[in-house]
């Protein structure tokens, strides 16, 4: 594991009036693991994730990438330095078809006068595109012209996670990618975290459901009170463990503490 993480806060903090939702959080996310981000509800771990996919500006504190201090303004900052976020609502148009949703806000148009005169999408290529983003994914859909309605629930989620494994050269984000799906479709959300993660992209993964946790991440992130409580080894750390230190029932190790 590099020294350096790829995406890293330190001493994050977000108030909304009297509320302090980050209190000094910092976080830091390595090449090649999936880091799972828990806590209870009002732990903060939202507002932690928000901000660092640009969703939430900071009041005070720094995120850098790869070493390198930056300051994202809106989503479309954070996605142009390489971080892709699916968030728990998938953001998918179910009445367009998988090329399109995958393209969504990405389109891409026709050589020549088409493209630029016309503006005409280069729909033959992106459906090209989409069925290899899928087939890389082992995504099982008959064809990207279906539309995303005609989908199950996991389906639906593999298209938002082929859509920012398609873009996201940095970091991938997810928040809750089971919640809702059965057990087949979860392990099948599982499986494609662990092929994005095989590709050399790290993933951040936002969950409540402690099993699938300690089935897929490689570290846990715990955040309580709005910030990093500690950052634990599944392999080293029980479930009744991790969930006693979520809720502060029991205090990490000073070795814990200090990971990043």
């Amino acid at each position: 594991m590099s020294d350096t993480p790829v995406l890293e806060a330190r001493g994050l903090v977000k108030k909304y009036g009297s509320v302090t939702a980050i209190n000094g959080a910092d976080f830091a996310l390595h090449a090649g693991e999936v880091l799972a981000v828990i806590g209870d509800n009002g732990a903060g771990k939202s507002s932690l994730i928000k901000a660092l996919a640009g969703a939430v500006i900071p009041d005070s504190g720094q995120i850098l990438m790869n070493g390198t201090p930056v300051s994202f303004k809106n989503t479309r900052d954070a996605r142009a330095a390489g971080i892709e976020t699916v968030y728990q609502d998938l953001a998918v148009v179910s009445a367009l078809d998988i090329a399109s949703n995958l393209y969504l806000g990405r389109e891409v148009r026709r050589k020549g006068l088409a493209g630029k005169v016309f503006r005409r999408l280069d729909m033959p290529g992106m459906r090209r595109d989409a069925a290899q983003h899928l087939a890389d994914l082992k995504i099982g859909i008959k064809s990207v012209n279906q539309a995303v309605e005609t989908l199950s629930g996991g389906q639906r989620q593999g298209v938002a996670v082929a859509r920012a494994a398609a873009f996201g050269r940095g970091v991938i984000i997810m928040d809750e990618p089971t919640a809702a799906l059965g057990v087949r479709e979860s392990g099948q959300v599982i499986d494609l975290i662990r092929s994005i993660r095989d590709r050399g992209i790290p993933v951040v993964l936002i969950s409540h459901d402690i099993p699938h946790v300690f089935e897929v991440a490689d570290r846990i992130h715990i955040h309580r009170l709005g910030k990093r409580a500690g950052v634990v080894d599944p392999k080293k750390r029980s479930m009744s463990e991790v969930v006693a230190l979520m809720t502060g029932a029991e205090e990490p190790t000073d070795e814990e503490r200090a990971a990043r």
